[in-house]
């Protein structure tokens, strides 16, 4: 097939036009939030398509990069357990359409309203199964956002004051995603040498040297991080500290509470405002906490057009199905129906693909 014409294509990935890494965070993100909004199998599922075909089309072959399979498979085990836990643990969803009868085990007293075995209706299975269907979808969100974002590039963005905190955070990232590679190349040599890649033989045989490589890498990072002074910090006048803190302990005070007014019926009047006073006063300690930091950035990256796009595509995502709130978003299980996709939020969903047409091509896939 011939090459499509440089006009129509994103252009190569380069340091001047990549997207960045928050941006990446921020379209997943708005992809799971789109996703805690609804139980309805049909949308969930193409959240999914949506973020496998931008993960296929826009990732790097980078170790990072090859986690999103670890996700799917970790979003399917959540599935498979949350339907064992409704067969075994029973569920409070009434049913008619008794599938089978498992023998209950007695219990005492002090645990009314708990059971093991019983009825197992198929009501009960598929409230189940769209409540893991959605735990499923967010945490393959996560994962297209660790498959498509540079962990080292998004601590450079960090403001100051948060920097101990994402350099934990992104170091654990990092090694999951290492880990996961270190298990496939080791079972790969080990079907190559003609030797069993099952069994908890050859389990322990494969994680013995997995957990050599996260020891070495661990004591490199260290190593490193000591040689670039990590952990200095600038001396901060008491008052400066004193400020830092009452700004974060009010700031999230009134986001809980704000968000406690949001979900109750009669908080709206004050729900907003308290919401927005916090995250002003949240920010400002972090601008203040930033003080006590003395590295400097080397080349920050920049939010470029493409990066607003890619993140402006995911909160569009949010904002679109979180207004639809038609009750195709939840649909019932008593009486027993198929669900239906609903038309409007099916098309917003789909604006989460344009990542995968303005974002630049990885250089290997060029």
């Amino acid at each position: 097939m011939s090459p499509r014409p440089a006009g129509l294509r994103a252009p190569e990935a380069n340091r001047s036009n990549a997207v960045h890494a928050g941006a990446w965070w921020l379209w997943a993100l708005g992809l799971a939030a789109a996703a805690s909004r609804t139980t309805n199998p049909l949308l969930l599922g193409l959240l999914v398509g949506v973020a496998g075909y931008v993960v296929a089309a826009r990732r790097t072959d980078a170790p990072w990069a090859r986690s999103y399979g670890a996700f799917v498979k970790l979003g399917l085990a959540v599935l498979v357990v949350r339907l064992v836990f409704s067969v075994f643990l029973g569920s409070p969803i009434p049913g008619t359409h008794l599938l089978v009868t498992l023998p209950e085990v007695p219990l005492p007293d002090w645990a009314q309203g708990v059971r093991i075995g019983g009825r197992v209706t198929a009501e009960q299975l598929l409230f189940a199964l769209y409540d893991g269907a959605k735990l499923a979808t967010l945490l393959i969100c996560v994962g297209a956002a660790n498959a498509l974002a540079n962990p080292a590039r998004l601590l450079k963005s960090l403001p100051g004051a948060l920097y101990e905190v994402g350099v934990a955070v992104v170091v654990a990232m990092t090694f999951a995603p290492n880990m996961v590679s270190d298990v496939a190349r080791l079972r790969t040599a080990r079907r190559l040498r003609g030797r069993p890649t099952g069994g908890v033989r050859a389990v322990l045989q494969v994680g013995l040297p997995v957990l050599e490589g996260a020891l070495e890498r661990s004591v490199a990072v260290a190593a490193s991080m000591d040689a670039r002074g990590y952990g200095r910090t600038a001396p901060v006048p008491p008052v400066v500290r004193h400020t830092t803190t009452v700004l974060t302990l009010g700031g999230l005070f009134a986001v809980c509470v704000g968000a406690y007014g949001l979900l109750a019926a009669s908080g709206e009047s004050y729900g907003v405002p308290l919401v927005g006073a916090g995250v002003v006063m949240v920010l400002a300690a972090l601008r203040l906490g930033g003080r006590r930091s003395v590295r400097t950035r080397y080349r920050p990256d920049r939010w470029g057009v493409r990066s607003w796009l890619v993140a402006g595509s995911g909160v569009a995502v949010a904002a679109l199905v979180t207004a639809a709130g038609t009750a195709a978003l939840h649909p019932g299980v008593v009486p027993l129906a198929a669900p239906e996709l609903p038309l409007w939020p099916a098309l917003s969903v789909l604006v989460g693909l344009l990542p995968a047409f303005v974002a630049p091509l990885p250089k290997e896939s060029v």
